[in-house]
């Protein structure tokens, strides 16, 4: 027998939890899901790793204690105790998600793994569910890479990582993207020893270039043993515990392996081709720019179509989704300005073209404003001056991207996301008044504004105002 709703959707994650809870409001929807409320980000991601890393900064400012002035006692982190505390904060965020599926009329939580039967029916557990509608939110998990022997050793990944209570000896780090990149540094300041292994020429290859010189540099000084351009040649158990990594000739024992590679999409179970529901080659869902799939009737939305992959543009997909399809609202996603920030210390924010992209497009016909954190007076208050804020206009004097590697980076980048998204000149950004003394006074500096300061530091320029050829 097979049951009729007006809506299914598939994955109650940061996508598909607010999609199910609107649609509910236009008739009787299903919302499918094995596991935990939330998904990825507040389960095994964004939340638990934030929790994680502020208990580690916390440690790695208390063992600086002296050099602001304040006598302290040796700094022992039980990591018990933080992942209790990780665990608490989850369950606390999550029981809301809870609590508004339970209070949601015409929605109705299925547990258990949705299988396409058809363009427009899913069987979950042998029960079949058949709708008009179905948006599919399956997310995506951590990829594991070939690398010879490791189906023989124990390894951890994103998730695992977040669990451990005993504090590893040794961790190698297979991956310099910003999961490998936060969780190694992580884990440094814990007091372990750390080696990241980075396929690639450096660390955060996807940001520009000075930015991931400022990331090796801090790890290099926090003592993080940082090799790019390697990859492991194979791994083995070691006969005491742990493993075993041949890279380059040489072997590394460590005490744990933490793989960071990448993400894989969860279509596995789901069974698209069913549906007549077309994937790419990485088993992403094949998505137009209103989310609909190659059936019709059928939408994607959320890590499961690709990137970028982050928990505000999961939540946008699932706002601009329900517009289009409950209040025949036009819209697009090729218009959409997204930033995006890697939780190291120093944090890294950016949006839109970076400096070599910038080129790319206009030439050398583009403005570069450049503060670095050490010419802020805040920064140099709270001993945090590495990076440096850099924005790129147009020949308008129009934001084309921003890249800030330094503190507090995530919320400083808002202040040029809503310049730029309401189409303001950097002028405007520059003849704002800031509050002195903060950190956001570098933004109006590398905009050229009143904030920028004439000091130059060891022979070389603090700040680079906006200037074109």
């Amino acid at each position: 027998m097979t049951e009729k709703v007006n809506t299914i959707v598939i994955g109650a994650g940061m996508a598909g939890l607010p999609m199910a809870l609107r649609a509910a409001r236009h008739g009787e929807t299903v919302l499918v899901e094995p596991g935990e409320l939330g998904g990825t980000c507040l389960n095994r991601g964004c939340i638990p790793t934030k929790t994680m890393i502020h208990s580690a900064k916390v440690a790695h400012l208390a063992r600086r204690a002296a050099d602001f002035g304040v006598e302290t006692g040796p700094v022992r982190v039980d990591l018990a105790a933080v992942v209790a505390r990780k665990d608490q904060v989850v369950a606390a965020i999550r029981g809301g998600s809870e609590r508004a599926v339970d209070r949601a009329e015409s929605l109705r939580l299925v547990r258990g793994y949705a299988r396409f039967v058809d363009g427009h029916t899913v069987e979950v557990d042998g029960n079949h569910l058949r709708a008009d509608r179905i948006v599919v939110n399956t997310g995506a998990r951590p990829h594991l890479p070939t690398i010879p022997g490791l189906d023989e050793v124990s390894w951890l990944d994103s998730t695992s990582a977040l669990d451990l209570t005993q504090l590893p000896r040794y961790l190698v780090v297979v991956g310099g993207g910003y999961v490998g990149c936060e969780l190694a540094q992580m884990y440094r300041r814990f007091g372990a020893e750390v080696t990241i292994l980075q396929r690639a020429d450096r660390l955060l290859p996807g940001e520009d270039p000075d930015v991931s010189q400022v990331i090796e540099e801090v790890f290099s000084e926090e003592g993080i043993d940082v090799r790019t351009a390697t990859v492991p040649d194979a791994v083995i158990p070691h006969p005491d515990g742990g493993v075993i990594l041949t890279v380059g000739g040489e072997d590394l024992e460590a005490s744990h392996l933490l793989i960071a590679t990448g993400r894989t999409p969860n279509t596995d179970r789901l069974d698209p081709e069913a549906a007549g529901i077309t994937t790419d080659d990485g088993g992403f869902v094949t998505v137009d720019e209103t989310y609909a799939t190659t059936t019709e009737g059928v939408y994607a939305i959320g890590d499961v179509v690709g990137p970028p992959m982050f928990t505000h543009t999961a939540r946008d997909d699932a706002d601009l989704l329900y517009r289009h399809l409950y209040k025949q609202e036009d819209i697009t996603t090729h218009t959409r300005l997204i930033p995006h920030a890697v939780f190291t210390d120093p944090e890294v924010a950016s949006f839109g073209l970076t400096e070599a992209q910038a080129r790319q497009t206009h030439g050398d016909h583009i403005g570069i404003g450049v503060e670095r954190f050490r010419g802020v007076a805040k920064a140099r208050a709270i001993d945090e001056t590495a990076g440096f804020i850099k924005i790129i206009t147009d020949p308008d004097r129009r934001i084309l991207g921003t890249t800030i590697v330094g503190p507090d980076a995530g919320n400083l980048i808002h202040e040029l996301v809503v310049a730029a998204t309401a189409d303001l000149t950097i002028d405007q950004v520059s003849q704002a008044i800031h509050i002195h003394p903060t950190l956001a006074e570098g933004v109006n500096a590398a905009a050229g504004g009143v904030h920028r300061p004439t000091s130059h530091e060891c022979g070389e320029v603090v700040s680079q105002s906006l200037s074109y050829p």
